[in-house]
């Protein structure tokens, strides 16, 4: 098997423009309706938005590689470093901080060069131990290849099946400084296409022992951030990306056993980036919805326990509501559940959903 690396024109990608300009026009078109309706919120809708996108988009690029993160961590260590008023913050732990610090570098900083030293950087904050899972790994430093080439590999033991095998570990420094030129200077490549070459660039050359997925995402959404020309970010890729693994690794397959001609990764990925913009207009839609909610309810009465589940169901809270759930979440008895539950509808705020059944749920009332 030849990959796309090995062959003597990389990487001297091609792609035909004329099959991409229709999704690359509506992704432009999306961007910019989007970032121009952003522009006429207030700045704490803004902050909200962002912060909803952000901690999706740090919690799903984990979930790709099999990583489940605390959202609630990853929402209140975003909130601390950008400095964001957000009740009911809690600690979080140092990988968690990790990962929002390097997702946090690329778009809040996307106009600084992209260095060996700072890829370092982000990549000792992904793995704070040395350690991936229970295995040693190099950290901060490209991968050294005691182990033999680096490969993508699936399947039980004595029967794994190859995905992709990287260059070898003596040629990623040359490979990567060759990429960094590329990803630094002003080139005539279309800034949204620039993006997705990138990602598909980085994580070919696959220069670490482990995390390349997540700093290849991290560098494509950096080069989004350039390409909008500005540090907020309103749309998730990796939230795309992850609803859609399957296919997102059977493309980059495709493609890494492919030829040059990069058209249907560029395809795949406008049609992510089309979708996430998109997303995004449910997700602004919710996020409007719970500012007015808190603002109309400012005066309103409630306990802890209330104040937490409000904000669960007005995040798009999964399955119907009921006593159970409420005194399992709220760490309360039923009996507790039931009466602040009572509570909110006799302030107009909560009401039963219809059909009822062996167990009666919730739902914010239309009205409030």
């Amino acid at each position: 098997m030849i990959y796309i690396h090995q062959k003597p024109q990389w990487p001297d990608f091609k792609w035909d423009n004329d099959a991409l300009l229709p999704a690359l026009s509506q992704v432009r078109s999306l961007q910019g309706k989007l970032l121009g309706k952003m522009e006429l919120v207030g700045f704490q809708l803004r902050d909200q938005a962002m912060l909803k996108t952000l901690t999706a988009d740090v919690v799903t690029s984990s979930e790709i590689e099999g990583e489940t993160l605390d959202s609630e961590q990853v929402r209140s260590s975003i909130a601390r470093k950008l400095g964001m008023d957000i009740a009911g913050l809690v600690p979080s732990d140092r990988d968690v901080d990790g990962v929002v610090e390097m997702m946090l570098d690329a778009t809040q900083h996307y106009d600084t060069a992209l260095t060996d030293e700072r890829l370092f950087g982000w990549h000792a904050a992904l793995f704070p131990t040395g350690r991936s899972g229970m295995q040693k790994i190099t950290v901060g430093s490209w991968r050294k290849g005691e182990t033999g080439p680096m490969q993508v590999v699936s399947g039980p033991l004595g029967k794994e099946r190859v995905h992709f095998e990287a260059p070898e570990s003596a040629l990623v420094p040359k490979e990567m400084q060759q990429f960094l030129l590329w990803f630094n200077e002003k080139n005539s490549v279309e800034p949204v296409l620039k993006s997705g070459i990138a990602h598909l660039w980085f994580v070919t050359i696959h220069p670490f022992d482990d995390g390349n997925g997540r700093i290849a995402r991290a560098i494509a959404d950096m080069q989004l951030s350039r390409a909008d020309e500005t540090n907020l970010r309103f749309y998730s890729v990796s939230k795309q990306i992850e609803q859609n693994r399957k296919s997102y690794y059977e493309i980059l397959e495709l493609t890494q056993k492919g030829s040059l001609d990069i058209t249907i990764w560029l395809q795949w990925y406008l049609r992510i980036l089309q979708d996430a913009l998109n997303d995004t207009g449910e997700m602004l839609e919710n996020v409007m919805f719970k500012a007015r909610f808190w603002e109309k309810h400012a005066a309103t009465s409630f306990n802890k326990r209330q104040y937490i589940m409000l904000n669960k169901i007005l995040d798009n809270f999964y399955g119907k509501l009921t006593t159970g759930k409420w005194a399992k979440i709220a760490k309360c008895s039923p009996d507790t559940a039931l009466r602040d539950i009572q509570d909110l509808m006799d302030k107009g705020i909560l009401e039963k959903e219809p059909g009822g059944g062996r167990s009666t749920s919730y739902t914010i009332k239309s009205s409030s």
